[in-house]
């Protein structure tokens, strides 16, 4: 997706083939945390179909046979689950559609009857018309979902959002989940603690990222045909002093008019300046737009000023989903259905221009404590909603309540103190690869497995982490 391929080859060490050795060689790294993993369709498509997997040919029973062994062998070793993307915004390098995109249904329910077969793993996957491309989706990927968990006895979560296009659809799915469990099957859709979108920045993203110009005084290739590779990487203070000059600003903007990208006519009536305190449920007259109109000011130009503050290290929120209505009314309906998992936070993949690893805070701070745009969550059922609710469902039975016999992972939080930072670009992955890194104060300790790995926000260099395979129970019997 969005890691560099520089930094994933510099970085990722390549000494195993099968999903257990991957599993294998996992265990052997030093970690903080625990990490556990689920079998990726694409990777299983491409190594058992080849080229025809690759291009998202359909799969022979024979290539279905073979695929189904090996994710059964996967869950076997470990693995707590299948995961796959049938969304056509999921796209390789090339712009051609990730493996097992359009794959049929008797490919799905082979990768169920393999978990099936092996009593344990959930299977995930971001559904087709996820956003919202095409509305005749979702009730038809809903549907195979139901035959496939009803006839395996596996659940499955898929991601759930709400779309501009059809702001009330959310809640077919959620109904179309509840008439499925009447039937016997476990759906659940898998939602979000605010609007997934991406950060921009002169940074990230922004609308003259593909301007000659720009690329000139940054030293960058044009970005849009694989990764972000740099000639060099001119310091942003540099690139910002030197997009203060007038004639190189009017340059720039009239190089945007000729532009003809997707970024460059971005809607800034969904773009939020990020400061702290930070604001991830902004009002509408707090967008871009919405300032330019108030100063009398064309938005794109008040855009171009505002990317050079902070010596150009501002950032801005563009939420793309689940944002309709300018207010979060909805995610908290979404959180707190009975069927809803917790999920579908970008943490990594997007790591140039989303940084979504926040939300477990973010649920503590704006959710728990500091929502003024409407009704908030109780502190004890945002808890339970981050720790015990996603350890049943992928049957992580030893952990996500404190209680005898239960794995001693704890977070020791001063709640009044509770707050996040600005996301900041970090230049710290192999190979000079870039991230988006996001702070947190008022986390006192982190303990896992008994052992403190973070005390007041840094690390104390402790490593109890381990591998986590398959389901799990408490150490000792827990009444």
């Amino acid at each position: 997706e969005d890691i560099p391929g520089t930094a994933l080859s510099a970085g990722m060490q390549w000494n195993w083939e099968t999903f257990p050795e991957y599993l294998d060689y996992l265990d052997t790294l030093p970690k903080a945390l625990d990490v556990g993993t689920q079998v990726p369709h694409g990777a299983v498509r491409a190594y058992v179909m080849g080229e025809r997997g690759a291009m998202n040919e359909p799969a022979n029973p024979e290539d279905i046979l073979e695929m189904k062994k090996l994710v059964r062998e996967g869950i076997e070793a470990g693995a707590l689950g299948v995961s796959t993307s049938r969304t056509i915004v999921h796209r390789a390098i090339d712009g051609v559609n990730v493996p097992g995109t359009f794959a049929e249904e008797d490919e799905m329910m082979a990768f169920g009857e393999a978990l099936s077969e092996a009593g344990t793993g959930v299977f995930e996957l971001a559904p087709a018309g996820v956003t919202g491309d095409d509305m005749n989706l979702p009730d038809l990927e809903v549907a195979w979902m139901r035959r496939v968990s009803a006839a395996t006895g596996r659940p499955i979560t898929f991601a759930l959002v709400q779309l501009d296009a059809e702001p009330d659809h959310w809640k077919r799915m959620f109904d179309l989940s509840e008439e499925a469990a009447a039937e016997g099957a476990d759906l659940y859709p898998q939602v979000t603690a605010r609007a997934p979108g991406v950060l921009l920045g002169l940074q990230t993203n922004h609308p003259w990222v593909n301007a000659p110009t720009f690329q000139e005084i940054s030293g960058h290739y044009k970005l849009g045909e694989g990764d972000a590779h740099h000639l060099r990487r001119v310091p942003i203070e540099e690139v910002a002093a030197e997009m203060r000059k007038p004639e190189i600003k009017a340059k720039l903007i009239e190089e945007l008019e000729a532009a003809h990208q997707d970024i460059a006519f971005i809607n800034l009536g969904r773009v939020f300046q990020l400061q702290e305190p930070l604001d991830y449920e902004p009002s509408e007259e707090d967008s871009v737009a919405a300032m330019a109109e108030r100063e009398g000011r064309e938005a794109h130009e008040l855009f171009y000023d505002l990317l050079l503050e902070d010596d150009g290290k501002r950032l801005f929120f563009a939420p793309t989903l689940n944002y309709t209505d300018f207010n979060y009314d909805v995610v908290r309906k979404m959180l707190t259905h009975p069927r809803a998992a917790l999920g579908l936070d970008d943490a990594g993949a997007h790591c140039g221009v989303i940084c979504d690893a926040s939300m477990p805070t973010f649920m503590l701070t704006h959710w728990a404590r500091d929502r003024s745009r409407g009704e908030g969550l109780p502190l004890e059922f945002v808890v339970k909603k981050m720790t015990s609710d996603t350890a049943r469902l992928y049957g992580l039975n030893d952990r996500g309540v404190l209680k005898p016999g239960m794995k001693g992972d704890v977070n020791v939080i001063d709640l009044e103190r509770l707050q996040l930072r600005a996301p900041e670009l970090a230049h710290d992955l192999p190979a000079d690869g870039r991230r988006l890194v996001q702070r947190a104060e008022g986390f006192v300790a982190t303990i896992v497995s008994g052992e403190v790995i973070m005390r007041d926000g840094e690390d104390t260099g402790a490593r109890p982490g381990q591998l986590v395979r398959g389901e799990q129970q408490p150490a000792i019997s827990v009444a």
